[in-house]
């Protein structure tokens, strides 16, 4: 199964933040592949040092385990990012900028199920 994920919320509630990368993670174990998709706040996630400053209340942060999955892909918003004022050298190096294009791209796979958080 290939699982396509969106997210949206970053460091404004880190806890909202961290279950699209709980559940990856979840998928990841299970052999499956995974795409997320960071849009609005959750685009400061993939920014170099960004992740390991969120802290979870409660669930246990599961972004570097996505992050270094060869399984799965982390696309990054371009719009979002550049509102943000992040540009691609800004980003993990695993991590790249797509758009609406990309996430239509993985959704409308036939092994695919569409996640949103």
């Amino acid at each position: 199964m290939h699982y396509v994920i969106s997210a949206t919320w970053g460091p404004t509630d880190t806890t909202r933040a961290s279950l699209p990368f709980i559940f990856a993670t979840s998928a990841l174990q299970a052999g499956d592949t995974v795409m997320i998709m960071l849009f609005h706040d959750a685009v400061t996630i993939a920014v170099e040092g960004s992740h390991q400053k969120m802290v979870p209340f409660g669930p246990p942060p599961r972004f570097e385990e996505v992050f270094a999955s060869n399984n799965a892909e982390v696309l990054v918003c371009k719009p979002c990012a550049e509102a943000r004022g992040i540009t691609e050298n800004m980003l993990l190096k695993n991590c790249r900028v797509g758009g609406m294009n990309d996430f239509y791209q993985h959704a409308s796979r036939d092994d695919s199920k569409v996640v949103s958080f």
